[in-house]
């Protein structure tokens, strides 16, 4: 068993390949050959997984080029790098590098000391624009009020872990999941080490707000049941101010104090709760959904074609 194994999922990343490479190549040196290197080809649409079949075609280290047949999202790509990874410690990192390589190094050291089964990247602050910046801080507050108050303020993009986390993250075959909150539901000694999240040099990064917004509902819907119990105390509300509105109305149209037309009044009503309606429709098909999608029983991703350089 390889000591250490380090998994890059891989999309849209082909600007970034050389210097991924460069640090693939100082991870190797440092430790001396004992380290494998797991890439994730998540169907990305650029040249990123024939430009790192070629670099490796001669490489001295050990390493696995894992080809998804279409994107199935970067937490499905790290799933599958670690399925495939062999070290008897393992981390996962970005492909563009923005989380810095000695990360790794640090985190590699506290789980060789049996400091923690886990290590986390916690991210004290970033050089990314204004607007990403402003969106993110948004994003990880709502996330930690409504989802996992012992989320860092600043997220986590960058982990390693044992074997023994990694095979309880294995046992879970959930689709529309989140890895990350899946690695703090299972529990295990913690570890978090801060850091400065480096401005992106190459290329644009794949994770808009459309992938932020999918991973919130992921991880709402498949680990609190937040909005249903919103939904029901909204609902005992509206119950009881419907109560009360009724005497209300009853009371003032005995005394004569409401004009029977009462026009603006129903279309305010009927607008109100026929969209009230239509969020609690929505927030049980999504749990729905996902209950659906359980059963099916398909597979997490579809590999079609492994490059194996393990045997270097």
């Amino acid at each position: 068993m390889t000591a250490r194994s380090i998994v890059f999922p891989i999309y849209r990343n082909e600007p970034n390949i050389p210097s991924l490479l460069e640090a693939v190549a100082n991870f190797h040196a440092r430790y001396e050959g004992d380290i494998e290197f797991v890439f994730v080809i998540d169907g990305s649409p650029d040249q990123s997984g024939g430009l790192l079949v070629a670099a490796l075609k001669d490489a001295e280290y050990k390493y696995k080029i894992i080809f998804h047949s279409r994107n199935f999202g970067s937490f499905t790509a790290i799933r599958t790098g670690l399925e495939h990874a062999s070290g008897k410690h393992v981390a996962a990192m970005a492909a563009d590098l923005q989380e810095p390589p000695e990360l790794i190094i640090e985190f590699f050291s506290i789980l060789e000391r049996d400091a923690a089964d886990v290590v986390f990247g916690r991210r004290t602050g970033r050089d990314d624009p204004f607007l990403a910046r402003l969106l993110s801080r948004a994003f990880w507050i709502v996330y930690r009020r409504l989802i996992l108050p012992s989320m860092p303020s600043g997220g986590v993009d960058i982990f390693a872990c044992n074997r023994q986390v990694l095979e309880a993250i294995l046992s879970i075959e959930e689709p529309n999941s989140s890895l990350v909150v899946q690695l703090f539901w299972v529990g295990f000694r913690r570890e978090f080490v801060a850091y400065h999240r480096r401005e992106r040099e190459h290329g644009k990064s794949a994770w808009g707000l459309g992938r932020r917004l999918r991973y919130m509902m992921d991880s709402i819907f498949s680990f609190s049941d937040f909005p249903i119990v919103l939904t029901l105390w909204v609902g005992i509300a509206g119950c009881i101010l419907s109560l009360v509105f009724a005497a209300i109305t009853v009371i003032a149209r005995l005394l004569g104090k409401i004009d029977p037309a009462g026009y603006t009044t129903l279309v305010l009503l009927i607008v109100g709760f026929g969209s009230a309606i239509l969020a609690v429709q929505g927030i049980l098909g999504c749990y729905l959904w996902r209950a659906v999608e359980n059963t099916k029983s398909r597979p997490l991703r579809i590999i079609s074609r492994v490059v194996d350089g393990s045997s270097v």
